[in-house]
């Protein structure tokens, strides 16, 4: 299985969209010591998840989540 999941900060509201197989550890990732975007932002708690059989389709939907009408889809339909 792969989760196209939103994280959203407890720290400043902000959103994170990815694609992972492993929704526990990657949340764990964000929420940890790592170097990147989300470390500045943490701690995150897990706002939406789906789940897809299909890797491809999974990252297609991650891709339009982060595209201006999938922002606009999240915010009416998903959080």
């Amino acid at each position: 299985m792969y989760y196209v999941y939103i994280l959203e900060s407890q720290k400043d509201a902000s959103r994170y969209i990815g694609v992972t197989s492993d929704l526990r550890k990657r949340l764990r990732e964000h929420n940890s010591d790592h170097p990147g975007y989300s470390n500045t932002r943490r701690p995150y708690e897990i706002s939406w998840y789906a789940a897809f059989v299909n890797k491809e389709k999974a990252y297609a939907f991650e891709t339009y989540l982060k595209s201006s009408s999938g922002y606009a889809f999240t915010k009416k339909r998903l959080v």
